[in-house]
């Protein structure tokens, strides 16, 4: 499983939610919601600086941007590509279809 960050999303992370170099963001599937793959979860994201047990991570310009492995069913099979969407002002997800199982 990969995490990509584009460039812009990279910006959007800095500015907008204030985060300095040496901070994380980990991604987690949330009940209620949907998302091109599943329906009744949502995407969801919060500031964590800490990460433990790890499912995938990447690291992009400071920022560790990770995924815990508890939650590894919700992303199991895709790569998640993160990018910047100027229509809502903030970060828009790609589900990028892997050969993991």
């Amino acid at each position: 499983m990969k995490i990509t960050v584009s460039d812009r999303a990279s910006k959007w992370f800095h500015e907008d939610m204030g985060l300095d170099d040496g901070r994380g963001v980990r991604f987690y599937g949330k009940v209620y919601g949907k998302t091109p793959v599943h329906d009744g979860f949502s995407l969801a994201l919060t500031p964590d600086d800490h990460p433990e047990r790890v499912y995938a991570k990447t690291e992009k310009d400071g920022i560790t941007y990770w995924i815990p492995e508890s939650d590894k069913w919700f992303f199991v099979g895709y790569d998640l590509g993160i990018d910047y969407d100027s229509t809502i002002d903030g970060p828009k997800y790609d589900w990028i279809q892997n050969d993991e199982l």
